[in-house]
C-alpha cells in the first residue's frame, strides 16, 4: 500500500448504476471532494524514482527539527555530568539550572521579527540556510568556553541558538508541508516532527558515552556535536527545489508549474494532481499579500476565520510545551533525582533509554495521522497524559512519605515517565511540526509560524523558569499541577481543533470560513465516481463529531 492508496479515500463503497445504467460506486469520503477525486484517479506510488528523490529532498526540512530535541537532552543530560557542573559551579536544579536553560528561549522569542520576512521574503531554503549557521556559530561560542569558564559566554551561545532554532524549526515545517506530495503530506509532516529524536537520541548517547571520559571531554563532546545536523543543512540545502507555493506567490509561475509536473506529475503535464494545485494556487493565493511586507502582519487578524487560524496555531503550540512534557525534557535529572535515582550513570542511561521509547511511539502515531486524524490523536494524547500524572503523583508522594526507602514507588515513578513519554509522543509529536503548519493559509504561513515558535518559546520559558524551582521547593506536589491543567487543554482541544486531514492546504479555506470549524471538518460526504475515478455527485452527511 502506498500514502496515495485510492482505498483511503473512502470508507465504505458500493457499486450501483446511475440514471442511464452506467456503472458508478457510491463511497463515503471525509475531506474535499477535489482531493479525494486526485487520491481515486491518480494514486502515488513509493517505487519511483522522483518520489524518492523528493523524499531526500525533504529529509532536509526534517533535520530541522532535530535541534530542539538536541539541545533538549544536552542540556538535560549536561545537568547530571558533575564535571560539567563543577566547571562551571552549577546545579541540575534551583536558579543556575533555570536560568542557563531559558537562555536558549530567550533567544527564540527575540526571534520573533524575523522569522517570517526572512522565509518570505527570501525563500524557504534561505530560513533553513540563516538557521543552520546560527546554530553552528551558537556551538562554537559555547564549546570554546572550555578556554575561560565563562557563564555569560555560555548563556550568549545558548541565546544564538535558541535565536537559531527558531528560525530553522519554522522554515523546515513549511518546506516540508508545502514541498511535499498532497497525497503524503500529512504523513510526512507528522514524521517530520520525529525527527526530533533524532537530535535527541544523539544526544543522549553523546551524554551517556561522555561520562566515560575523564575531565572535560566529557562534556566537549556532546557540545561540539550540536552542530551536525545543522552542518548537513548548511551543505547540502541549496541542491534542493524551492517551495512551489513560494514560487507561485514571488510571479515565478513557470518554475513553480514546473516544480508541480517534475515533482508531484512524474513529469505528466496532465496530472490530476498537478491541475488540482495550479488551479487553487490562482484561486487562494495572493501574489501582492502581506507576506511580501516584512512589517505587515494584518494577514493574521484580518477576520474571524484568519483569528481563528492563529488561534489553533497559538493553542496547540503552547498547549503541546504545558503537558508536563518540558520538566521531563530538560529537568529529567531533577525529576530522576527526586524518584531516588541521584548517580550519573543512572540518570544518563535512562535519559538515553527515555528518548528510544519516545522516537518509536511517535514513529507509530505519525504512521496514524491520516487513518485516525489529527482531533483522535490530541485527544488520545492528552487525556492519556492527564491519567499518567496522576499515577505519577501518586508514585512519588508515596516514596517521599517512605523517606525515601520505597524501592517499589521509586520504580513506579520512573515507570509513569516512560508510559508518559508513550503517551505523549503518539498524538503530540507527530502534530507539533504538522497541525501548527497547515491550519495557516499560505499569506499567514510564515508570520503565523513565528507565532508558533513565540508561544512554544514563551511556553518553554515558563517550564525553564518555574519547573526547577518548583521541583526544589516543593517536590513532587508539581505533578498535581499538570492533572489539572492536562484536563483542562484536553477541553479546549475538543471544542475548538477542526479535523484537517484529507484536504490540500487551499481546500482547508472551507471549514475555517464555516460559523461552526470543527463540525464543518467533521461532516463525511456520500459521492458518487464514476469508471474515470472523477466524481459526479456529492452530498454531505451527518457530522460525527
Amino acid at each position: 500500500m502506498s500514502f496515495g492508496d485510492p482505498k483511503l479515500a473512502s470508507n465504505t463503497i458500493e457499486k450501483i448504476s446511475d440514471t442511464n445504467g452506467e456503472p458508478v460506486e457510491l463511497r463515503t469520503i471525509t475531506g474535499s471532494t477535489g482531493f479525494n477525486e486526485a487520491l481515486i484517479k491518480e494514486p502515488v506510488s513509493l517505487a519511483n524514482a522522483t518520489t524518492i528523490k523528493l523524499m531526500l529532498c525533504l529529509l532536509l526540512g526534517c533535520f530541522c527539527q532535530t535541534m530542539n530535541g538536541y539541545d533538549g537532552s544536552l542540556f538535560g543530560g549536561l545537568t547530571s555530568n558533575k564535571t560539567f557542573l563543577s566547571f562551571f559551579h552549577g546545579t541540575n536544579n534551583g536558579e543556575w539550572a533555570a536560568f542557563n536553560s531559558a537562555m536558549y528561549q530567550i533567544g527564540g522569542v527575540c526571534a520573533l521579527p524575523f522569522v517570517g520576512p526572512l522565509v518570505d521574503t527570501w525563500g524557504r531554503k534561505v530560513g533553513m540556510s540563516i538557521g543552520a549557521w546560527l546554530i553552528i556559530l551558537g556551538t562554537i561560542i559555547n564549546g570554546t568556553t572550555l578556554y575561560d569558564a565563562d557563564v555569560g559566554q555560555l548563556k550568549g551561545g545558548r541565546f544564538l541558538l535558541g535565536f537559531g532554532v527558531s528560525i530553522v524549526s519554522a522554515a523546515g515545517p513549511i518546506y516540508v508541508v508545502e514541498t511535499a506530495h498532497p497525497a503524503w503530506r500529512g504523513v510526512l509532516t507528522a514524521y517530520c516532527n520525529t525527527f526530533w529524536f533524532t537530535g535527541s537520541i544523539l544526544a543522549s548517547g553523546a551524554v551517556r558515552g561522555g561520562l566515560n571520559l575523564v575531565g572535560n571531554m566529557s562534556w566537549q563532546i556532546p557540545v561540539w556535536l550540536q552542530m551536525v545536523f545543522p552542518g548537513i543543512i548548511a551543505l547540502f540545502v541549496w541542491l534542493i527545489p524551492e517551495s512551489p507555493r513560494w514560487l507561485f506567490v514571488h510571479n515565478k509561475r513557470e518554475a513553480a508549474k514546473d516544480t508541480l509536473i517534475k515533482w508531484h506529475g512524474q513529469g505528466n503535464v496532465d496530472s490530476a494532481w498537478v491541475r488540482l494545485q495550479l488551479a487553487e494556487y490562482e484561486e487562494f493565493l495572493n501574489t501582492d499579500g502581506a507576506d511580501k511586507r516584512f512589517w505587515d502582519y494584518r494577514a493574521l487578524f484580518r477576520n474571524r476565520a484568519s483569528r481563528y487560524r492563529i488561534a489553533c496555531n497559538v493553542i496547540f503550540s503552547i498547549f503541546a510545551q504545558w503537558a508536563g512534557n518540558g520538566v521531563l525534557t530538560y529537568f529529567l535529572p531533577a525529576v530522576l533525582t527526586v524518584a531516588g535515582y541521584s548517580d550519573s550513570i543512572t540518570q544518563a542511561n535512562i535519559n538515553l533509554a527515555y528518548a528510544c521509547f519516545q522516537f518509536f511511539f511517535a514513529l507509530v502515531g505519525a504512521a496514524f495521522v491520516e487513518r485516525l486524524g489529527r482531533r483522535k490523536l490530541m485527544l488520545f494524547s492528552m487525556g492519556a497524559c492527564c491519567l499518567v500524572w496522576v499515577g505519577m503523583t501518586v508514585a512519588s508522594g508515596l516514596f517521599a512519605q517512605s523517606d525515601q526507602t520505597n524501592s517499589s514507588a521509586a520504580k513506579a515513578t520512573v515507570a509513569m515517565i516512560f508510559i508518559f513519554g508513550a503517551c505523549f509522543s503518539i498524538g503530540i509529536t507527530p502534530l507539533q511540526a504538522l497541525y501548527p503548519v497547515e491550519v495557516l493559509s499560505f499569506e499567514m504561513r510564515a508570520k503565523g509560524m513565528a507565532f508558533s515558535s513565540l508561544a512554544v518559546n514563551a511556553g518553554g520559558l515558563l517550564n525553564q523558569f518555574a519547573w526547577p524551582i518548583s521541583l526544589a521547593r516543593i517536590g513532587w506536589h508539581t505533578y498535581i499541577i499538570f492533572i489539572v491543567w492536562d484536563a483542562i487543554q484536553w477541553l479546549v482541544f475538543y471544542f475548538i481543533m477542526p479535523e484537517t486531514r484529507r484536504r490540500t492546504l487551499e481546500e482547508l479555506d472551507e471549514i475555517f470560513n464555516s460559523k461552526r470549524p470543527v463540525k464543518t471538518s467533521l461532516v463525511p460526504r456520500k459521492v458518487e465516481v464514476d469508471t474515470a475515478g472523477s466524481i459526479i455527485a456529492a452530498e454531505p452527511l451527518e457530522a460525527k463529531v
